[in-house]
């Protein structure tokens, strides 16, 4: 049997924390992930296919509104013409085209709809990872690439649900069964990746992290 290691700090001291009829779930001991193992995870095919029935377009209201309350944090932090990246944009890049409307010069990245990783090699004055940190396989990898892509006295604005807080309440947490979500964060463990990148930490409000760079 393949050994199981944290995905976030690779470390080998962990614990089962939840299963049911679908899959497993282990918490590290270490940084305080939970996260499904590798045997659970879906075909690259198989996560577009769910990807591609996601409603999040500019007719969705619902949608803007929730986009909007990470587009006001930005506003409040980064000047006009400030440089941005939109890490996981989705088949429809709605944040990018919204924070391009209020000034902001965005570019995108995402694995299966703008998979051109040449923008990963550049400078922003913020980055976005709204509803994507959830689903990655290498967390630590992705955030140490974006945290090197962002210039001094930048910040990172992470939305994801944080888990909740008493462990009996994630047998019915609604967020847990979507196959696509492989990683679950909390306070404890965005503070952990902090102390990692040395950064600044903020919860501005809930299922929000700002993550600040020093100038």
């Amino acid at each position: 049997m393949a050994k199981t290691n944290c995905p976030l700090c690779k470390s080998s001291e962990i614990e089962l924390f939840h299963s049911d009829r679908r899959t497993e779930f282990f918490k590290c001991e270490d940084c305080g992930l939970v996260f499904v193992p590798e045997k659970y995870y879906l075909s690259g095919e198989d996560e577009m296919s769910r990807y591609n029935l996601h409603e999040n377009t500019h007719d969705n209201q619902g949608y803007l509104n929730f986009l909007n309350r990470i587009i006001d944090l930005i506003s409040s932090l980064a000047i006009k013409g400030s440089r941005g990246l939109d890490f996981g944009s989705g088949p429809v890049p709605v944040l990018a085209e919204l924070l391009a409307v209020k000034g902001y010069n965005i570019s995108v990245y995402d694995i299966y709809y703008a998979p051109d990783r040449s923008v990963l090699n550049k400078k922003y004055d913020f980055i976005t990872i709204v509803e994507v940190l959830e689903h990655l396989k290498d967390p630590e990898k992705e955030l140490r690439k974006l945290w090197g892509c962002l210039s001094p006295g930048g910040v990172i604005g992470i939305m994801t649900k944080f888990l909740p807080e008493k462990k009996g309440e994630f047998y019915s947490w609604n967020y847990k069964n979507d196959p696509t979500h492989i990683c679950f964060y909390s306070e404890s463990v965005f503070k952990w990746i902090s102390k990692r990148f040395d950064s600044k930490l903020v919860f501005p409000a809930k299922n929000i992290v700002l993550m600040f760079k020093a100038k």
